[in-house]
């Protein structure tokens, strides 16, 4: 999979239409997803993407990982985004962001990506 394959899905899923959007939300989503994830979940996640969207993951260390909750996730997500972008619009991309991801990776590691997440998570997925 090519990287403006991946946007072009995610603005087809609801998210940012504008590619250089896309872009930032996609990345934005990815970091603050890759602080929930524990172990080796990160890099397990970013070797199946493609190198646009490794970094982001990578970022955290894996130690101390967030554990906030769906609201809080999405408001660190509409913080980081900028734009004016409220949590109901974090939403929206994030959900676009991780459908589109979910068609691209393997059904395993999707799987391995919720187990990470509390259940209000699953509706990113839809």
């Amino acid at each position: 999979m090519r990287y403006d394959e991946f946007l072009a899905a995610v603005a087809n899923h609801g998210g940012p239409a504008d590619r250089e959007h896309a872009d930032e939300a996609t990345r934005t989503v990815l970091a603050d997803l890759g602080k929930r994830l524990a172990g080796n979940e990160p890099r397990d996640l970013a070797a199946q993407l493609p190198s646009e969207m490794q970094q982001p993951l990578l970022e955290h260390n894996g130690e101390q990982e967030t554990d906030d909750d769906l609201d809080a996730f999405l408001r660190r997500v509409a913080e980081h985004e900028g734009r004016g972008c409220d949590p109901e619009q974090a939403m929206a991309h994030a959900r676009a962001v991780l459908s589109t991801m979910a068609g691209f990776v393997s059904a395993g590691e999707i799987a391995d990506l919720r187990s990470q997440l509390p259940a209000g998570f699953g509706t990113l997925f839809e």
